[in-house]
């Protein structure tokens, strides 16, 4: 029971942060373009989110090394609440992009915290299925978030400052909580050589589902209009690959916890790549589209789960900063290219560049995982007990 509690309290925090971050990742365009700002400032607002996350992933180690988990928690949350608080006093793009670097460096390092976290709270036996209800209260907590935009008005501060108090309010729980902090990392320097061989399959699988993520969630609304769908339809397919998501990871961890994660791994990317080759051979309509997302989102969004679960599985709890830190570097660079990569294809070859383009990333990575099932099998590599 008292590990329940303690699990309670960091996905807590987990959810009141990450659904604040979701209010204000949805009105700060919104209330940028209000503004004034043209597209291209209100574009890379993006893109300084993302430069921030890889620069917070790059020194979380050091700060956690240096105060320990729950101070360096607070005062990245601490960082973020007041960036957020100032961001509508400024109306020149700059002090935008600023806040917004600086909201990204705060949550590449809540992340790599927490995720170190439970990692470090789970064993072999039960990692994925941990990890897993982690991913959900994130979804759900994302979803929460967005909504709260509803009823709220963005020429205002208060969604600004409703995103900030719960920011404020998700120290709490981890404050809170009797659970110890996992091991200080004994260095800082993220070494992406070290993960690499430790868990290659892990370095790949993050790079993959950065890239094909941030590609489906950006692009899949623009892919259903090329195609024909109406304005109002869009939403049924967005949110299907969104369910699919939600309920997808938990199974799927849960069974990677029994068979060998790599094995897992292969199987759920190829089908997922199927399903989007389909996507892109028929272009469907209607109820046939919406079937494709969920199966889209069941699928290829286990993906960073079981990246992550395989990489901690041989790792030493001193590590596990670290391992969560290079993991989100990789994940962000590839989040960062891969979109504007697919975005070029759909205007030379049409809306389908952007599944067949995923597709072949995960069909790759089933291969890749495939054959590292295989070697482990064979008694070649590192296996997983």
């Amino acid at each position: 029971m008292p590990a329940f509690f303690s699990l309670a309290a960091l996905l807590s925090s987990v959810f009141l942060l990450v659904c604040g971050n979701a209010l204000v990742a949805v009105v700060a365009p919104v209330r940028a373009s209000l503004d004034g700002f043209g597209d291209l400032e209100v574009g890379l607002l993006g893109s300084a989110y993302f430069v921030g996350m890889l620069l917070g992933a790059l020194q979380t180690p050091a700060l956690v090394r240096r105060v320990g988990h729950i101070r360096a928690f607070a005062a990245f949350v601490a960082v973020g609440g007041v960036a957020i608080d100032l961001l509508p006093s400024f109306e020149f793009p700059v002090a935008w992009l600023i806040s917004r670097a600086l909201v990204g460096f705060v949550l590449a390092g809540v992340y790599a915290i927490i995720e170190s976290w439970i990692n470090g709270f789970a064993s072999n036996a039960n990692r994925g299925a941990l990890y897993a209800i982690y991913q959900i209260v994130n979804f759900g907590a994302s979803s929460t978030g967005q909504l709260l935009m509803s009823g709220l008005d963005p020429t205002t501060l208060l969604p600004f400052t409703v995103g900030s108090a719960f920011y404020a309010l998700s120290i709490v729980p981890l404050a809170l909580t009797k659970a110890d902090a996992p091991e200080l990392p004994s260095v800082v320097r993220v070494n992406f050589a070290s993960i690499r061989k430790l868990a290659p399959v892990s370095l790949a699988g993050s790079f993959i589902a950065g890239a094909c993520n941030a590609t489906s969630l950006s692009l899949a609304p623009v892919y259903a209009l090329q195609i024909g769908v109406a304005p109002s339809k869009v939403p049924l397919f967005t949110s299907a690959i969104v369910i699919g998501s939600a309920l997808g990871v938990y199974p799927v961890g849960r069974l990677s916890d029994r068979v060998d994660r790599r094995l897992i791994m292969a199987v759920m990317m190829a089908a997922g790549a199927a399903m989007e080759v389909a996507l892109a051979v028929a272009q469907p309509q209607g109820l046939p589209l919406v079937v494709y997302g969920f199966l889209v989102g069941l699928t290829t969004f286990t993906l960073y789960t079981l990246a992550a679960s395989i990489a901690n599985d041989g790792a030493a709890p001193h590590e596990m900063v670290l391992i969560s830190a290079g993991l989100l570097f990789v994940y962000c660079i590839a989040g960062i290219v891969s979109p504007t990569i697919a975005s070029v294809a759909m205007r030379s070859y049409g809306p389908s560049a952007l599944y067949w383009q995923n597709g072949a990333c995960h069909a790759a990575l089933a291969v890749f995982a495939g054959v590292a099932f295989h070697r482990a099998f064979a008694g070649l590599s590192y296996r997983r007990p």
